[in-house]
């Protein structure tokens, strides 16, 4: 297909990035189709032609990972298209959208749409970093206003050194972190970030080589808007305007916005700031001005806003007059509930978290259908229910956001969990979020190391998270804020989250509200949220210091045993009948077998655990001659007796080996039912010779 296609290369990481701009999707406002090694990905920008009856940007960002694109049919055996989208989807949806949503003007009503196809994925070629890139630059060259281009790469520490784009290989030897930060020219808005207790200067050492990268993508973008880049569309922006302005001023008064957001007691600020609204609205009724009145809300949203800066910038004060570097009053308590393996209650201020931990076998393994990750032993879970807010609401499936947040906690505390030789169990932890004020998915990372160590799973090291805050202006002035609360999130420019042990950082994320953050206030909020974390970790250790040596009673048993692998067929039996009747007799829940000959036996004891693990060793045991083995006599014949072995082993023990001397009759020495023991005197075709004359003395 030609389509008057137009191709633009530049090299990253080593490999070749292509953009190709065509009549392909020709309706869309911007179409770019990226190629990076053999990864294709399609990026559509469309643009309403109405403005919309919103009081905020009506930007949408769709992720769309097709089955195709891993060249494998997926899905149920009726259910062949795909459906809802995988939460890997759904994560990678979230960082293009948190790349891109602060470059637009926060005023524009009309609805924007961009759609990113997966066509082909390349295991070796990162989909999210192609995807980024092929959005951008549709907003980029078409008429929809965007204050861009940005970008975004992936760069990770192994004992290589720093590495951009690393292929899956580069990483099978382990790494210290992998991250993925994005934004414009000179700026970051947006990091994701994987440890295994990386050190801060690493980390900030990755971000200035990430920033390069960034500029350089950024720059190659900005020369192809120039060649053939559509005139950007001039739209109405919603802002705040003089005339309600002035109008409001009249009871929107300094003290009366700093009465209503500065008290530490949030339902006296919520109580304060009713007030507020009732009487601007009844100002604008009295004025004449009623059809103003959402124009008004806008304003004093601003006006808000800009007291929280102001106040935060000059006078270093915050809303609920903590000192910038304080953390609210924690609280942490572990064994709530008898029955569950493992729970604990984090709160920090009035944000709560409740996390619960469930052992399961290694069956309970989560594979990762349409994605390129293997199956999950750790599962993290995020629940935030409408009462977390005093809202009510309707309970639907998982949103966007806990989506991302259960994501983020779970990444926090991956690299921390045992391997499945030191603790076979597969661990899921749900955090039901009962109430919430600010960071919550950090307040899910300490309530699930409580929780986990609660149910006596042996993590490496203590997890803590803290969310830091800053409030900034265009003079380039600006203040971070630790552990920041509601207003201060919602007002704020940023919400940075940084997860760690006592030894480094397990986890990092970055949200911005402005156009991105310079490396000095990266790294001023990287170490400011490193001694938070620190002090958090103290508290989690004063509430459980290590995690408890065994596992709950309710909690399953899991034994582990290695045989040799010819020997799997023998456990396993003629469509599984040995194994099925194993469990059956012993009462064990499940019996999982790997190919090297592993086995994890799940019972509901140590009685039923062990019982299992005795049969499994007499089916597979290695017999020598002159091994003594002891059984019951199945079976008289003329010429001997039968005698049964270790559950599922038999031999012939010949009338001459019955006793020293003639024997008449094989019933003068064995009966049906006896007890006996007998020496090995023979094994050949897989059959036992037996012999109780030999052990007589």
């Amino acid at each position: 297909m030609d389509f008057n296609k137009k191709t633009f290369e530049m090299e990253v990481g080593g490999r070749k990035l292509s953009f190709e701009v065509s009549d392909l999707a020709l309706q869309a406002n911007g179409a770019v189709i990226a190629r990076y090694g053999e990864t294709v990905i399609l990026a559509t920008v469309v643009m309403g032609k109405e403005d919309m009856d919103r009081d905020y940007l009506p930007l949408i960002v769709d992720f769309e990972g097709k089955n195709y694109a891993y060249g494998r049919i997926l899905g149920g055996k009726y259910q062949k298209r795909e459906g809802k989208a995988t939460d890997d989807a759904v994560l990678s949806g979230r960082m293009i959208d948190r790349t891109i949503r602060p470059l637009f003007n926060q005023g524009i009503r009309r609805e924007i749409q961009l759609i990113v196809t997966t066509l082909a994925i390349d295991p070796d070629c990162s989909p999210v970093f192609t995807a980024l890139a092929a959005a951008s630059l549709a907003f980029t060259i078409s008429d929809v206003p965007f204050n861009g281009p940005a970008a975004g790469v992936n760069i990770g520490l192994t004992k290589q050194g720093l590495l951009v784009n690393p292929k899956p290989t580069d990483l099978e030897h382990g790494f210290d972190f992998m991250s993925f930060s994005s934004g414009p020219k000179g700026k970051i808005n947006m990091i994701e970030v994987e440890g295994v207790e990386a050190s801060e200067a690493d980390i900030l050492a990755g971000f200035k080589l990430a920033q390069k990268e960034i500029d350089a993508l950024v720059e190659f973008q900005e020369k192809i808007q120039k060649e053939i880049g559509k005139p950007k569309a001039e739209l109405k922006i919603f802002g705040v305007e003089k005339e309600i302005e002035a109008v409001l001023s009249k009871v929107a008064t300094p003290e009366k916005l700093e009465g209503a957001l500065f008290n530490a007691d949030k339902a006296v600020c919520e109580t304060k700031m009713k007030a507020l609204m009732e009487e601007v609205v009844e100002l604008f009724k009295a004025e004449g001005k009623e059809e103003e009145i959402p124009k008004a809300m806008f304003a004093l949203e601003m006006m808000l806003d800009w007291v929280v800066h102001e106040k935060a910038i000059r006078e270093e004060k915050r809303q609920d007059g903590r000192k910038m570097t304080e953390i609210r009053p924690l609280y942490g308590q572990v064994g709530l509930f008898e029955r569950n393996h493992g729970s604990a209650l984090f709160a920090r201020g009035t944000t709560q978290s409740l996390a619960i931990t469930t052992l399961g076998s290694p069956e309970d393994e989560q594979a990762m259908d349409g994605e390129m990750s293997p199956a999950k032993r750790f599962m993290l879970h995020y629940n935030f229910p409408p009462y977390a807010t005093g809202e009510t609401g309707k309970m639907r499936g998982p949103g966007r956001r806990e989506i991302g947040h259960g994501a983020l906690a779970e990444k926090a505390l991956k690299n921390m969990m045992p391997s499945k030789d030191v603790f076979p169990y597969v661990v899921r932890v749900v955090s039901e979020i009962v109430s919430s004020n600010g960071s919550s998915s950090m307040a899910s990372v300490c309530g699930a190391t409580l929780s986990l160590m609660d149910a006596g799973v042996p993590i490496r090291k203590p997890v803590a998270g803290i969310a830091m805050g800053l409030m900034s202006n265009e003079k380039g002035e600006y203040k971070v804020l630790t552990d920041i609360a509601g207003a201060e999130d919602h007002y704020g420019d940023m919400d940075f989250k940084v997860a760690g042990t006592a030894d480094g950082v397990t986890a990092v994320q970055l949200d911005t509200k402005i156009n991105g953050l310079t490396f000095p206030m990266i790294s001023d909020t990287m170490a400011a949220a490193k001694v938070a974390r620190l002090q958090i970790l103290d508290f989690i250790k004063s509430v459980i210091p290590a995690p408890r040596e065994e596992t709950s009673k309710y909690a399953p048993v899991i034994l582990m045993t290695m045989i040799d692998p010819d020997k799997i067929g023998l456990v396993v039996g003629s469509g599984g009948k040995t194994i099925n009747a194993i469990v059956a007799d012993t009462g064990a829940y499940n019996i999982d077998i790997g190919q090297n000959g592993q086995i994890f036996i799940t019972a509901p004891n140590k009685v039923a655990g062990n019982a299992a693990l005795e049969r499994i060793a007499s089916i597979t045991k290695d017999y020598s001659v002159g091994d003594i083995v002891s059984g019951k006599i199945v079976k008289l014949l003329e010429f001997g007796a039968i005698l049964e072995f270790d559950n599922d082993k038999d031999g012939m023990i010949h009338v001459s080996e019955l006793k020293k001397g003639f024997v008449k009759k094989v019933d003068e020495v064995v009966k049906l039912g006896d007890f006996v023991q007998a020496k090995i005197i023979r094994f050949e075709n897989g059959k036992f010779s037996l012999s109780m004359k030999a052990l007589e003395k």
